[in-house]
């Protein structure tokens, strides 16, 4: 199992040059193999643009996954979307795993004046389009005019909690599915991922999982979502019990983006 995190989350919802740029650097050197981004829009705290953290991160580094997870793709009109993607794209190759989803929050829809209700109709109709766009297709006059580097587009990751529609969707049109440990438990992200293999699907992603190795280990039972925090033989075991389900990558969403923080949580796996 790949190991991948996300650092541009902080506890006093900051953000810095050094946690984007030297952050990704750090990432590499220490050996992981992921650098993850999140999408929100006016909630309780500001994150970097994760398409434009991407396309950063891609300029400083050589080898690891560039990825998103999720990226709301209704919050955006799909044939500019299919246009910045073209850039991102070409920038990081196919170290690019992008993560989309209809979203899950009505503050980030009411934020940019789009309608909540139908964010899955939206991205139904989104995601084809953008498809035939990086093909080079006109679609309704429109023509993005991709380079030919990028008309095969990105790799594609559905992100579903738990759905009985787009986890089939994930695994048979597109090139994976994420699931969040953020509101679920093991054992659900597990049924999901068997259902997602069963379907033929591909790249399996297990993401949103916050860990901080200096909190004493409590059980999960009774808590909301699947946490590595706890002491790191504990986040040992449970990172284990991850991969043994048999995810390809796992995100983990870190606060302390320091060096030895960092090399602590890579020695997890």
């Amino acid at each position: 199992m790949k190991l991948g995190v996300c650092i541009t989350l902080t506890d006093d919802g900051g953000a810095s040059r050094d946690r984007l740029v030297d952050g990704a650097r750090r990432v590499e050197r220490l050996g992981f193999d992921g650098l993850w981004f999140f999408d929100t829009i006016g909630r309780a705290r500001a994150l970097p643009d994760p398409l434009i953290s991407a396309s950063v991160a891609a300029a400083v580094t050589e080898k690891i996954h560039l990825g998103t997870c999720i990226y709301q793709v209704p919050l955006r009109n799909p044939v500019e979307l299919a246009h910045r993607m073209m850039t991102v794209k070409m920038l990081a190759g196919d170290r690019l795993l992008w993560g989309g989803g209809a979203g899950s929050t009505q503050d980030d829809f009411s934020a940019v004046g789009e309608d909540y209700e139908t964010r899955f109709k939206k991205l139904r109709a989104a995601l084809p389009l953008m498809r035939r766009l990086w093909a080079g297709e006109t679609v309704d006059g429109t023509n993005i005019q991709p380079w030919p580097e990028v008309q095969s587009g990105p790799k594609i990751l559905i992100g579903s909690w738990a759905g009985s529609i787009w986890i089939p969707r994930a695994a048979k049109e597109f090139e994976g599915w994420i699931a969040s440990g953020h509101y679920t438990d093991l054992a659900t992200m597990k049924e999901g991922l068997d259902r997602f293999r069963g379907e033929g699907g591909g790249i399996a992603v297990a993401a949103n999982i916050k860990v901080d190795l200096t909190k004493p280990t409590t059980s999960l039972e009774g808590q909301q979502g699947f946490t590595l925090e706890c002491t790191p033989d504990e986040a040992k075991a449970r990172l284990a019990q991850v991969a043994e389900a048999g995810f390809d990558h796992c995100v983990l969403v870190v606060n302390d983006a320091s060096e030895e923080n960092l090399a602590a949580v890579r020695a997890l796996l």
